[in-house]
This record gives structure tokens, sequence and C-alpha cells, in this order.
């Protein structure tokens, strides 16, 4: 697999302009910035997070962490971790740990961390743990023009 059926779809029908970076695989958001020689700052990782309203996904810098404490009391709600089981079957187009930071594509609501609304260029995981998709940062922040941002994140 080389993009997930679902983010090709979305792309295409948001005409986004978009390119592949292939690379080794790798099972870290860290090493696959490394691997594909890209800046950790503008490769978007995300984080599945629940709670009783529903799922939630958190699209960070791969150089940063959750403050969840910080974004329970930005959004008022106690948001915990999904388990590995509700990753893989709401993203049944992609492999464990290689889930694309593009909520909207799966119809799962997002918040983005403002650190990467800064940034020139954009990375996300395709699906899989070989190739990036890669995106003007302009093309990513229209993508994410509807979603909710703030500041809930610390460097690592």
């Amino acid at each position: 697999m080389a993009i997930a059926n679902v983010i090709e779809e979305f792309l295409k029908s948001h005409d986004v302009a978009y390119d592949l970076v292939k690379h080794p695989h790798t099972l870290s958001s860290m090493r696959t910035a490394q691997a594909a020689h890209v800046p950790g700052e503008q490769l978007a990782k995300s984080v599945l997070l629940k709670d009783e309203r529903g799922y939630l996904m958190a699209v960070i810098p791969s150089t940063h962490r959750i403050d969840l404490g910080r974004l329970h009391r930005q959004l008022n709600r106690l948001l915990g971790l999904a388990i590995e089981q509700e990753v893989t079957t709401l993203f049944r187009d992609c492999d464990p740990g290689a889930v694309p930071a593009i909520g909207a594509a799966y119809r799962i609501d997002a918040i983005i961390d403002d650190a990467l609304l800064q940034q020139p260029e954009v990375y996300f995981e395709a699906g899989d743990h070989e190739a990036l998709v890669h995106v003007s940062g302009q093309a990513f922040g229209a993508m994410m023009a509807d979603v909710p941002h703030g500041r809930f994140t610390h460097h690592v």
C-alpha cells in the first residue's frame, strides 16, 4: 500500500496537490522523519483520543507530546487514548500506527496544534509505514480550516 484509499479520495475530491515521499519501514514518527529526511516539526502525527462524546483526532508535530491536562481544560473534555483495536476498526485501510492526520477524511472530529499551522511544508502518514503525503503548508491549512486549533503540546 502506498496511500490509503480514503486519503487519496479525500485529497482528490478537495483538489489538493500532493506528492508521496517513500522511506524505509519505520515504527515511530521520529524515526519516520529521520528516514524520510524531513524536519520533525513538519511531520504531522495523529493521536486518537476518546471520551463519552466520541473520538477526537489530535494532530500534532512529531517532535511534540500532548499535554492532556491542557487539552482537557481547553475543550472541557476528559479525553483518554483510544485502544489499538478501536484505531484498527476506524482506519481499516491503514496499517496500525500509520494513521493519516486528516480526521475529516474518516469523519472524525479533530483538533490541531498551532505549531503545525505555522509550517511551510507538512508531511503526514499515507497509511502505511513506508510513505508520507507531502503538501504545502498552505494546502494543509486549507484542509484544516474548519478544525479547532490551539496550543496543547510541548516539545520533547
